[in-house]
Order: structure tokens, then sequence, then C-alpha cells
């Protein structure tokens, strides 16, 4: 996922921040993939869109307010960000669309709901988009620190541009090193921490720190894992993307395959490496200013690693610039060509990229950036929180268009109303945040103003099928 930063006085703050079809698919209904990916290949795509800081940074959060019971809140996030993905992926598989997630919630409910879901999620990561890039930009003056912050972001946004330019190809190259870069570096931590507790390596500087008591596994009680959780659902955020990207199989029926392999892997390596973390640091080191990988590495003064992991963050947070802009573009060019968005959004060149809708989504970063630069600490902070809680609502959506256009054993029922459940209960505890709560109050705003657009256009819809049909 995406972190949402902010900074003051040059220190960094971290906030986490669809043609018609029968209503219902009947099951073995499958449409035989014209892409190709193979559902490794996904599934590696999938390593990289949702490892991100969201995990090397914004987890620092969770443990600040959970301590060492964050990782039951990852194994938690983890089965209920299958459960998504898994409804998401039956639906590919069972006919795959281009479009995805957007696509099935119009087949679903209408084409309102095409519309507004479509228009969130893009709402969303424009939000977000000027956040990454000044993240970026900080963990960058780490080793520049004399360079100007608006350079360092005007030079990165250029890079993800570029990458998108090259097109789905250059898209999923850029993808896969970032994943095996973030990947390797979680083993690596992995393996360092493995010879530290034994005190193979780094023996006079170790100290290993755990849980003495129930009570100090359970540091923040029940409170502070609800208000935990939500940042830790971040650290998953991407499975969209590769939903996205599921329209690429060549077999869409091995699309859920992809997403509990992928998931598997993440959840392991998110777990096995957060758990030395917390072992190798105190829970008093932890703060929201730096990963908690750097902080138990400053602890062992291992600093050339440091230097290493400031470089993983950098490659994080880029890998999920580039994700965001290929996703919005994407997404907002298959809105326009059904109907959704201007038509102009839907113009493509000869190699199919959707400049123009490219085009809007520099516009909107632009914006973003300026935003992130200008408007004080907090007022921006709840901005970025507001668009990381409504990535988490068009979630809602893929759930309820997977109910309603799926025939799902009990089993599936049962794991869409845990999904539902889980995803409300995490936001809801943003109101027992001070520092959640406004964005909260945003995201519930930006939900307002967009069902007053959509009922509009829904007006406007209905007049012109009635003046064609007259």
């Amino acid at each position: 996922m995406k972190v949402l930063g902010l900074w003051n006085n040059n220190r960094y703050y971290v906030k986490l921040y669809v043609s018609t079809m029968p209503e219902e698919m009947s099951v073995g209904e499958h449409k035989k993939g014209k892409g190709h990916l193979s559902w490794w290949g996904l599934a590696l795509l999938g390593l990289g869109f949702t490892t991100g800081t969201g995990f090397f940074l914004g987890s620092s959060i969770a443990i600040e307010k959970s301590g060492f019971s964050i990782l039951l809140l990852f194994l938690i996030a983890a089965v209920c960000t299958y459960f998504v993905f898994d409804a998401l992926a039956n639906m590919i598989a069972q006919h795959a669309e281009e479009g995805s997630f957007r696509t099935y919630s119009k087949k679903a409910f209408g084409r309102w709901s095409g519309f507004s879901h479509g228009w969130m999620y893009w709402s969303s990561e424009i939000l977000i988009l000027g956040s990454q890039l000044t993240a970026i930009g900080l963990f960058t003056r780490f080793w520049f620190s004399d360079t100007p912050l608006w350079l360092l972001t005007a030079i990165y946004a250029l890079l993800g541009v570029v990458i998108v330019l090259f097109g789905t190809a250059g898209f999923e190259k850029a993808e896969n090193v970032f994943a095996i870069v973030k990947v390797s570096a979680i083993v690596l931590f992995i393996a360092l921490a493995l010879l530290v507790i034994p005190g193979v390596l780094g023996k006079e500087n170790a100290h290993i720190h755990e849980p003495q008591s129930m009570d100090h596994f359970f540091t923040g009680g029940a409170m502070g894992m609800w208000t935990a959780l939500i940042y830790v659902f971040f650290a998953f955020a991407g499975i969209e993307v590769m939903g996205l990207m599921a329209a690429e199989l060549k077999q869409p029926k091995e699309a859920p395959k992809s997403g509990k392999v992928m998931l598997t892997i993440i959840t392991i390596l998110y777990v096995a490496s957060m758990g030395l973390t917390l072992l190798l640091a105190p829970l008093d080191k932890f703060n929201t200013n730096e990963s908690p990988f750097v902080t138990a590495l400053k602890d062992l003064k291992f600093t050339p690693v440091v230097h290493v992991f400031n470089g993983v963050l950098i490659i994080a947070g880029f890998s999920s610039l580039v994700a965001s802009l290929f996703a919005v573009t994407q997404m907002m060019a298959n809105m326009a060509k059904t109907g959704d968005a201007p038509k102009l959004l839907s113009k493509r060149t000869k190699r199919k990229l959707p400049y123009a809708s490219l085009l809007l989504t520099i516009g909107g970063m632009i914006v973003s950036i300026i935003t992130a630069l200008v408007l004080p600490d907090k007022v921006f902070e709840y901005l970025t929180t507001a668009g990381g809680l409504m990535l988490l609502y068009s979630w809602l959506f893929i759930v309820f268009a997977s109910r309603k256009l799926l025939k799902l054993t009990a089993w599936g029922q049962i794991k869409t109303i845990i999904a539902v459940a889980m995803i409300l209960l995490a936001a809801a505890g943003t109101l027992f945040d001070k520092i959640s709560r406004p964005g909260f109050f945003i995201s519930l705003g930006f939900l307002v103003v967009l069902g007053a657009v959509t009922w509009i256009m829904t007006r406007r819809w209905k007049r012109e099928e009635e003046a064609s049909e007259a």
C-alpha cells in the first residue's frame, strides 16, 4: 500500500493512510482468456503491487498502538484481504472483463454503481499520489539533504510517467523487478535477524525483547488493536490493481490461484519479518518517523544495512506510485469507453496507450503534489487519510458485486460477510483515534458529493433513454 506522508521542519510523519451480462453468472461459465500472463506471473506482480511503504513504513503506527498483537492483526487482515480478492478473482474466472472491478459493479447493480465505483477509486488514488511522491522525496533526502523537495518529487513523477508510457509490457517488467527487490529485502532482513538472535552476528549489540506476559503482548489492549487495524489493512492494499491486470491472464480461471499464492507468501513474509523486528528492538524505540526495520537495524548498529533499507523504501514507494498511475489511467480510459467519463479520455495512440486519460492523471497528480507542498500538515494529512479509506470502500463494492453475480456456497456467503464486517470495523476504528477521525469524516464528505453527482447523472441517463425511445 501506499503510505501517506507529511513533513514538518524536515521531519517525516507517516499517515496511512464495467456490455450487458446476465444478472447472475452461472457456475462454470468461463470466458477463455486472450492475455499473456501466467498465474504465477500475476502472483509476482501482486507482490509488487502490495508490498509497499504501507508495510515497510506505515506498520510503525500499528506497532505504536498495538505492540506485539500487530502479528494477530496481520493474520486477520490477510484473511479478509484474501476474501475480497477471492470474490473478485472468481468473477474474473467466470467471465474476464476489461475494467475489472468497476465493470462487475456495473453488471451487478447498474450503471450508477459502475460510475460511482470508478470515480471513487480514481479520486482515492489522486488524493494519495501527492503524499506518495512526497514520501519518496523525503526518503531520498536521507542521502541528498540539500536537494529541494519539489525537485525530487518532480523527478520521481516524471520517471513514473515514463514507465507508464512504455505501456503494459513496460509496466509489468518494472513491477516484476520492484517485487523481486522488495521481497529480497524482507528475506535479507529475516536471515540477518536469525543470525543475530542466536548470537552468530552482532552479539555485542544484540538485545532480544520478547513479551514477558499476555499484558505485554497486548500492549494497547482491545482499543489499541481496533485503532491499529486500519493501518494493517493498508499494508495489503494493491489487490485492486492485481484485479485489473488479471484481464491479461492466459487462463482467467487461474486468477483465484494467483491471489491465494501471492497472499500466502506475503503473509508469511509480513508476520515473520515483523515478529523478528519486534524481538530485536524494544517497543518504546518504534516511532512513526521511520521504518520499524530501520529502528531494529539501528539498535543493532548495522549502519550499511540501514542505507540498503532506505533504498528499499524508495523503491517500495515508487512501485506503489507507478501502480497507481497505471491503474487510474487504465480505469479512466475504460470508463470513457463505456460512457461513464468524457469520450475524449478514451483516445489512444497506435500503441494503445490511453494518452488522454494519462494527461488527466498527470494533471491530477500535479494538483496533488502542489496540495502536498502548500497545505498545512494536518489538513493534508486528513485528505490523504480520506483517500486511503475510500480505497477500502471500493473493496466493499467488489464484495457486494460478487454476492449479486455469483452463485455462492454457504461458505462463500460467510466469507463475504466476514470481509464486509472487518472492513467496516477497521474504518469505524478511526472514530476512536483523534489522528484518523477527521479523515474518516472527510471520506464520508467525498462519498456524499460522489453520491450527489451519481444521482444527477442517473437522471440524465434516464432522460437520454426516454428521448431515444421516443
